[in-house]
């Protein structure tokens, strides 16, 4: 926006008035006259105003034309505000382009006071949630990763220029022609019609950074955080995580106090079936309580598009204009480097009430993380790693039903964990609690780091932990080497999952040359000493003669063992010697019957063998139950 245009921030709204009017004049944004608009419809409504849909000069042009309801100093302020940080990001092909003002005939016609309507780009498939709700069973996973790159990218960009949005949830980002538009900068936000601000702020409240809710106040009584661009990677956590499930978070609670305190507690959406692993690294890293602990908007794209970059049916094509951002001015005045609106005054009287009366606000049996004098911790966590962490399979689910049956919560023993980490088993069996999100927020490198510390300790268990991170890069780059020797040191304690890690690097040539008999070896040991892997490792090694000789009897009886024990590797395996009749005789109700408790764990190749069944079942005589 040029100088020449003087802006006094007076409390006389006919200042900005003028300043709109004189802007209008010297061309510095375009203005449509109001008669040339048709077919206007009401699309939306929100706290500042309503939104239309109108057609340009009777062609095929639409456009979005914002109204106000009251046109006084505060609202022609976010009208010049709205019109600044537009200018500043309007380059952008995935944010909402302003394309001018209105001002409607009839008021110029009655002299009555002056309204503008600002006139933006139409969305053709209104908000994100919307179009999620109309197209999630029909959206590949290639075309939502395109969606969450579009949108982070924006953010990014908005950040770039030293703008915060702390506004953003899925009613106000928009969906033209299948692409990202990121919408409502302070103003005619698209929060549904409530009776109070407090509705409104809980309408929203699963999008807000939860460390704003609560009131820390600072040595001069003044709220010590506020929202800022980690705030915005919290919220685009929280929209990662709906992109990849086509609805809301926590769609079926009721947004009120409860689910206020709970998120500050700690709770969060679970994982969709089917979502990529470091898709679901990515938003969850981002919607971690603790700001410090969030990655940078700039990470959270360069991570989406190295994602990309691996699925050949998806591209990305940033805007051409954001490789010479960094010499772009920032603004400096706080005043327009922040979008202000509803929202933040919604939190700041949400946030008047202490953490206490918050907390009072829940039922007394809800306060999860409470520990029982009575209740014997270690007894329960050294039964954790006798049973769980010695045979890894679905760890997970294994310790959240045996916390069940113990009648203990998750945040009971991630609490005393924490007060008791004198113990390198323990470290460990905390890092697996961060690492998994047991009864605190996912947190890959704080895992990273306990497994690391109890590794070095001559940890058995953390060294198969550490190994494994490697292999895959969970939260570390790949280094083959440094998992072979992490996996080595591990079967050395005689740790089964060590061991078998161990003939796997020999098996698939990993950190070492290739060995087929030695991996059969270690396979052998590692299913002697209860470890699933092992033992579904194998039976395919006697399935397929690798490092020994065929053996369909011996394979069918390591799965059959595997299988009833739980490990939905071997579960899908047994199915497909049912199916195709591979040494036993056929059974396709056997076989559907262990595809569907394979699947029922998470998968995915044999919820894609279910699909299949379901198809055939419409054609064939089977039985299936």
């Amino acid at each position: 926006m040029s100088n020449n245009i003087e802006l006094n921030t007076t409390e006389n709204s006919n200042e900005w008035i003028n300043w709109i009017d004189e802007a209008i004049t010297k061309h510095y944004f375009k203005h449509y006259e109001f008669k040339h608009f048709n077919d206007i419809q009401e699309i939306g409504s929100g706290g500042f105003g309503k939104v239309y849909r109108a057609n340009w000069k009777n062609s095929d042009k639409f456009f979005a034309l914002k109204s106000f309801f009251n046109l006084n100093n505060a609202t022609v302020k976010e009208i010049v505000n709205e019109l600044r940080l537009q200018r500043e990001v309007d380059f952008h092909e995935n944010v909402i382009r302003f394309c001018g003002i209105t001002t409607p005939d009839q008021e110029i016609q009655n002299d009555s006071p002056k309204k503008y309507l600002l006139v933006m780009e139409y969305a053709d498939s209104g908000t994100l949630r919307d179009y999620l709700k109309e197209n999630i069973d029909n959206l590949p996973w290639n075309e939502r990763l395109k969606l969450a790159f579009q949108l982070t990218h924006a953010v990014s960009c908005l950040h770039d220029e030293g703008i915060v949005h702390r506004d953003l949830h899925s009613n106000n980002v928009l969906v033209h022609q299948n692409t990202i538009k990121l919408a409502d900068f302070g103003l005619s936000r698209r929060i549904e019609e409530t009776t109070n601000y407090q509705e409104r702020l809980f309408g929203v409240i699963p999008y807000v950074d939860p460390k704003v809710l609560v009131n820390q106040k600072n040595n001069d009584n003044q709220q010590s955080y506020s929202l800022d661009e980690k705030s915005d990677v919290y919220s685009i956590g929280i929209l990662l995580w709906e992109i990849s499930s086509g609805h809301p978070p926590f769609h079926d609670k009721p947004y009120d106090q409860s689910l206020a305190i709970e998120i500050l507690q700690g709770l969060r959406e679970s994982p969709v079936p089917h979502t990529p692993e470091n898709y679901m690294n990515i938003y969850t890293d981002c919607w971690n309580g603790e700001p410090d602990n969030r990655p940078p908007i700039k990470q959270v794209v360069s991570e989406l598009k190295a994602i990309i970059a691996k699925d050949p049916n998806t591209s990305v094509r940033p805007s051409k204009h954001l490789l010479n951002t960094n010499t772009a001015e920032v603004l400096k005045n706080n005043t327009y480097n922040s979008f202000h609106g509803e929202l933040s005054q919604m939190i700041q009287e949400f946030g008047t009430m202490n953490t206490k009366e918050m907390l009072s606000l829940m039922p007394s049996n809800d306060q999860t993380n409470k520990i029982d004098e009575n209740k014997n911790y270690s007894v329960i966590v050294d039964k954790i790693i006798e049973d769980i962490l010695n045979i890894r399979s679905n760890e997970k689910q294994e310790i959240l039903s045996y916390l069940e049956e113990q009648n203990t919560t998750p945040q009971e023993i991630f609490s005393w964990l924490l007060n008791n980490q004198q113990n390198s088993n323990y470290i460990d069996l905390l890092g697996n609690f961060y690492y998994s999100g047991i009864g605190t927020n996912v947190n890959k490198h704080k895992a990273i780091e306990l497994f690391q510390k109890a590794a070095n300790l001559g940890n058995n268990i953390a060294q198969y932990d550490l190994g494994n991170c490697y292999l895959y890069g969970i939260g570390v780059n790949i280094d083959y080497n440094k998992a072979f020797e992490l996996f080595k040191r591990s079967a050395e304690g005689e740790y089964p999952g060590g061991i078998a890690q161990l003939g796997n690097c020999y098996d698939n040539e990993i950190g070492t040359s290739m060995d087929r008999e030695k991996a059969f070896e270690l396979y052998r040991k590692a299913a002697n000493l209860g470890s699933m892997p092992g033992m579904g490792n194998l039976a395919f090694c006697y399935q397929y003669g690798i490092g020994t000789d065929i053996s369909e009897h011996k394979a069918f009886e390591l799965y059959q063992k595997a299988a009833n024990l739980g490990y939905d590797i071997a579960q899908f395996r047994l199915a497909y010697m049912f199916e195709i009749g591979d040494g036993i005789d056929k059974d396709m109700d056997k076989a559907y019957h262990w595809y569907k408790k394979s699947a029922e764990q998470g998968n995915r190749n044999a919820q894609n063998k279910l699909k299949r069944f379901k198809i055939r079942k419409k054609h064939s005589s089977c039985k299936i139950n």
